[in-house]
């Protein structure tokens, strides 16, 4: 069984990092009917340039047309679906039954994806939507190990089966929460979510309302709503035996680092299977934006809030990122400062991942020689003794 690695792609940029450190296939969102409003996401052209640059990279792309539609949401949906099909849509990312029913009727041969957000937690409503004609179904996040070998052995085998294994975590239902709904009017079933799992919460008594009594875990408070984050990566082996062909990486609101970072490692991770490697996987993670880490319901967790802090961490800043290679000299962005004499690890999907150099000369523009970068987007160039590419990038330990 060939596993894809599925990446997220808030915009065009992160669509081709995540390609370049290899993954699969990305998802994304056009300019309406996904669940991130917040990320730059595709107007129609870029979604165009989007398959057209994943075709010629033989990789796909699937856009999410997954929010809780109301009746005003159907309004331009035959021709956008009609559109995705036209333009090379590998495949759309549904979570409701009209939706589905639309894109059967105006593209019957677009690969029907069933989202998260459908809630298929048992073989009875997965064997239904293959019916309907769904090529893969997104598993609901709430499911075991043991809950997703019955629905694979229940389905037929073109039937797909995707799952989350790396990220940010909701304190919902396969992430279907009204807790910003309720308390600023953010609909999160249409991608407006403001992230309320994430606030402190104190204890109200309904009699004294304006007394509040602090739930401490610290001198903070607690974050009893917040969910740690997931982390699959040891556990690949796992997914595959319980017949999970897809593995998908949540993050479209994170940054480009964050792809590159993740997706590197899970493409490692995968690659690796049944050899032997250095390579401490969930280390590698660590060094891009996380909270701590859970392996969700799959695992039988039983702790998976992060009652602390809502706040994430990272043992690695990313400082630049690589243009080209010349002479001795990489050509980077810089993205945060750094100076001569630091230790930089090279992020790359190729032999110089993981090695390091100290830094002996930085020159600006015009080619002077400066001791530290600390503008932010400067072009620079650092003498370098390896021959780095065009998307590599280069970080520091903090």
């Amino acid at each position: 069984m060939k596993i894809e690695l599925l990446s997220p792609a808030g915009n065009m940029t992160r669509l081709k990092i995540a390609f370049y450190f290899g993954a699969d296939a990305v998802y994304l969102a056009g300019r309406r009917f996904g669940l991130r409003a917040g990320a730059a996401n595709f107007s129609r052209s870029g979604l165009k340039s989007a398959f057209a640059y994943a075709k010629k990279m033989g990789k796909k792309v699937y856009v999410t047309l997954n929010i809780v539609a109301h009746n005003r949401d159907f309004v331009g949906l035959s021709e956008y679906v009609k559109f995705l099909d036209q333009n090379g849509a590998d495949g759309v990312i549904v979570s409701d039954l009209g939706v589905a029913s639309v894109v059967r009727q105006v593209a019957p041969n677009l690969p029907l994806h069933v989202s998260t957000q459908a809630n298929v937690t048992n073989v009875h409503a997965a064997k239904v939507w293959a019916e309907l004609g769904a090529k893969r179904i997104v598993l609901a996040r709430e499911l075991s190990l043991q809950e997703i070998r019955q629905i694979r052995k229940a389905l037929p085998k073109e039937v797909e089966l995707e799952a989350f294994v790396h990220g940010a975590m909701c304190i919902a239902h396969s992430g279907r929460c009204l807790l910003s709904n309720v308390f600023v009017g953010r609909d999160a079933n249409a991608g407006a979510c403001v992230q309320a799992c994430r606030f402190a919460y104190d204890l109200v008594r309904t009699n004294k309302p304006e007394e509040a009594y602090p739930i401490e875990e610290d001198v903070r408070g607690t974050y009893i709503l917040n969910s740690k984050d997931m982390c699959m990566i040891e556990h690949i082996k796992k997914l595959v035996s319980a017949g999970v062909e897809s593995f998908k990486i949540e993050g479209r609101m994170k940054s480009d680092y964050y792809v590159a970072n993740v997706t590197n490692a899970y493409r490692r991770a995968i690659d690796s299977l049944g050899k032997t490697t250095n390579i401490d996987f969930v280390a590698e993670t660590k060094k891009s934006s996380h909270r701590e880490y859970t392996t969700g319901f799959y695992m039988g967790d039983t702790q998976k809030t992060n009652l602390k802090s809502s706040g994430t961490v990272q043992t690695y800043d990313v400082v630049a990122e690589v243009a080209s290679c010349k002479g001795g000299f990489v050509t980077v962005l810089q993205r945060n400062k750094f100076s001569v004499g630091d230790e930089l690890e090279i992020l790359s999907p190729d032999s110089n991942f993981q090695k390091t150099f100290v830094v002996t000369k930085i020159l600006d523009q015009n080619g002077n020689e400066i001791e530290s970068a600390k503008v932010a987007q400067q072009k620079i160039k650092i003498a370098c003794p390896f021959k780095l590419h065009a998307k590599d990038m280069l970080r520091k330990q903090k």
